[in-house]
């Protein structure tokens, strides 16, 4: 079952939930005509379907809203924190394009602080699935969830066979905490992957966390790989600020416990068009560029 049949299921059993959008409907192509009225297009106006949904929700309704990314976390931004976020209604927000999937769209389509925006509302919760697979995983919880969430959606195709007990503040453990552990989520999870593959070649036991969801974020596998691993590798396609780094280190510091990271994260300044894969040769955040960062590093320790 994909995303958009998933809908389709969730709105004949329950007549609470409604689909919306901003004239995007690359995550819904095919459902408008076969939900009728459960359907609302308000164009090029995320403002208007987060108010929207904002006062469908007060009217019982579980409003789950379509956007680019970049629109609907900046163009929106005082919609979602003031009637949305703060009096914690269950809109469910999934952003299109988020990171560096928006490819050759250019800087003003980019959604790099997208994370950073949303887990600073009050009651928001971010989720941000490795790829399809984990998408489904996950998207019931999410979407039956009584609090507002923004999702990351991501369609991209899984090479990996994700575990099926998902829990919002609990990460999936690829494989546990080692001498390096790697920290990700969303759509850098298959580089990742393929990082500890390529490191574990080297004769370098690496452990790797899936972080299905960062607000809640699970704080004690980020403590356990502080405490236990030589180096921590954290990969994200976000600016450094605000994201996963930043989560890492407020629970660093909060919780008194250190311990050295090497971060594969995008600088302030960075907004460049590009194919995915010219993204990650260009700002060497390749699988192999990764790694022999990371071996280089180690080497030097030795």
């Amino acid at each position: 079952m994909n995303y958009e049949q998933f809908l389709e299921e969730l709105l004949e059993n329950d007549d609470r939930y409604i689909v919306m959008t901003s004239e995007n409907r690359s995550a819904i192509r095919n459902l408008p005509d076969k939900i009728g009225g459960k359907f609302i297009d308000t164009g090029i106006s995320e403002m208007t379907q987060l108010g929207m949904a904002a006062g469908l929700s007060l009217r019982g309704r579980i409003p789950v809203t379509h956007a680019l990314s970049a629109f609907l976390t900046m163009r929106s931004f005082e919609f979602i924190r003031t009637d949305i976020g703060i009096p914690n209604l269950p809109v469910k927000m999934v952003g299109s394009f988020s990171g560096l999937l928006s490819e050759a769209n250019g800087p003003t389509h980019q959604a790099l602080e997208d994370i950073s925006l949303m887990r600073g509302i009050p009651n928001v919760k971010v989720f941000c699935p490795a790829d399809e697979s984990d998408m489904m995983i996950g998207i019931e919880s999410v979407l039956k969830s009584s609090s507002p969430y923004y999702i990351r959606y991501n369609d991209r195709k899984p090479i990996y066979r994700h575990s099926q007990d998902f829990a919002e503040g609990k990460a999936e453990i690829i494989s546990d905490v080692n001498y390096v552990t790697i920290l990700t989520y969303g759509i850098m999870f298959n580089e990742a992957l393929e990082v500890k593959h390529l490191l574990g070649r080297h004769g370098i036991k690496a452990g790797l966390i899936n972080f299905r969801t960062l607000k809640p974020v699970d704080e004690e596998i980020i403590i356990n790989s502080l405490k236990k691993s030589t180096l921590t590798v954290i990969i994200e396609d976000h600016f450094t600020t605000g994201g996963l780094f930043s989560i890492v280190a407020e629970i660093s510091l909060r919780r008194k416990k250190t311990g050295d990271i090497m971060t594969f994260s995008f600088d302030e300044k960075w907004f460049k068009p590009g194919l995915f894969k010219d993204i990650l040769i260009y700002e060497e955040m390749t699988p192999l560029a990764i790694s022999e960062k990371i071996y280089r590093k180690l080497d030097k320790k030795l």
